[in-house]
């Protein structure tokens, strides 16, 4: 089993798509400006790729073998964490500004 990433979900999303919407930058800048290592960002975006491809189509099967139910109570799961994780996020970010506001005062 892979080692969770210490980038956030959204994090890499976002890089992803700056790969995607950059052609006339090179994996290594864009990772550069990121702090992100070039071959990390590459696996993100082939990742992302093979998940667009229907590795795992939406009825639940993976190049014709179902999805165990111990696979899809983890993905319930972790579904349920990614949705508290951004809610904590968002808190977080409205606090920040608040604090920066009134900071700037």
């Amino acid at each position: 089993m892979p080692r969770p990433s210490k980038y956030p979900e959204d994090f890499r999303r976002d890089a992803v798509a700056l790969v995607r919407s950059s052609p006339d930058r090179s994996l290594r800048e864009i990772g550069r400006d990121l702090g992100v290592n070039h071959e990390t960002l590459r696996g993100w975006v082939n990742a992302a790729k093979r998940a667009e491809h229907g590795s795992v189509t939406g009825s639940g099967s993976r190049d014709g073998e179902q999805i165990s139910a111990e696979e899809r109570a983890e993905l319930q799961r972790l579904r349920k964490k990614v949705a508290e994780l951004e809610l904590e996020k968002d808190i977080l970010r409205k606090a920040a500004a608040y604090f920066a506001k009134e900071m700037g005062r």
